[in-house]
């Protein structure tokens, strides 16, 4: 490629933020290294999705940060038609883990210069794109609370789950689906872009990324002891499929309503107030990634 690749980077994401000053210097080196020019823009969080729409017109675009931020830039991606490359430099980089990004820098971006192209499912709900999962109820007052907290995220997750769980509550929800509908009393609604395997050792890990389905799951209603016990196994990663979820099943699109007006969703960790209803749809094969040449 003649011209410099973009390379937009959320400076406050976990791996990013702690890295300081060094982070820039970090990135170039990377790059200058894996043989490839770069134009690189070190961004507060909330602008990436908005400089991604502006270079959307290049041939690949790299984002480096978690997986909201990807998120966040993917849907104008996906509809100028530009490949995303990952700098995992979130917290979690659920996505790139699946993909088989490498963590580290220098790998990842000499992954971008000899990787190959590979098409994954984009999942939106009224407009606003996921890369991996949805949820409405726990997940979101969790996020909530742990903003509020002066604390890194992973200092703040279990000041912020007590006090999530203290304030934990059921929703009632209706749930529209082509084929059926179904009212649900939960403290939590999961919907995932493709199917989340739910094993135990393997949950929050996806069958494939591009089978082209909404997956549903709702954690089951119990008494608040038992929501207590959900809340510290999911925190610990040691949730149990059999006894804190209830499948509802596969889904093309989804459309969820409920007593309120607007609901907070947490679209791949990022909270957002939604107007009800909810609508929820998958473009099958939307967004071309780089990725590992054997698909690892």
């Amino acid at each position: 490629m003649s011209e410099r690749i973009p390379v937009l980077v959320n400076r406050s994401g976990g791996t990013a933020a702690a890295r300081g000053d060094a982070l820039g210097p970090e990135i170039e080196k990377a790059f200058a290294d894996a043989g490839l020019a770069i134009d690189l823009q070190l961004l507060p969080g909330d602008r990436v999705a908005e400089a991604a729409a502006k270079v959307a017109d290049r041939e690949l675009v790299v984002v480096g940060g978690g997986d909201g931020t990807l998120g966040g830039a993917a849907g104008a991606l996906a509809h100028a038609g530009a490949t995303l490359g990952i700098l995992p430099l979130g917290t979690r980089n659920h996505l790139a883990r699946e993909l088989g990004v490498p963590l580290k820098l220098p790998e990842a971006a000499k992954l971008i210069a000899t990787g190959t192209q590979r098409r994954i499912d984009l999942a939106r709900v009224n407009d606003h794109v996921f890369v991996n999962n949805a949820s409405i109820g726990f997940y979101p007052d969790l996020v909530h609370q742990r903003e509020d907290m002066a604390l890194p995220k992973k200092l703040a997750a279990l000041p912020a789950a007590a006090a999530a769980v203290r304030r934990m509550r059921h929703r009632r929800l209706r749930l529209e689906m082509p084929d059926r509908e179904e009212s649900v009393v939960t403290p939590m609604l999961f919907v995932g872009n493709n199917r989340y395997v739910l094993e135990a050792g393997k949950l929050g890990q996806r069958e494939a990324l591009d089978d082209g389905v909404l997956s549903v799951y709702a954690v089951a209603s119990r008494r608040r002891m038992a929501l207590i016990g959900f809340a510290l196994r999911a925190l610990i990663g040691r949730a149990d499929p059999d006894r804190d979820f209830a499948a509802i099943g596969d889904t093309p699109e989804l459309r969820v309503t409920g007593p309120k007006r607007c609901i907070d969703v947490a679209l791949d960790g990022e909270v957002k107030s939604l107007a009800v209803p909810l609508d929820f749809t998958l473009e099958a094969r939307a967004l071309s990634v780089i990725a590992p040449a054997d698909g690892s």
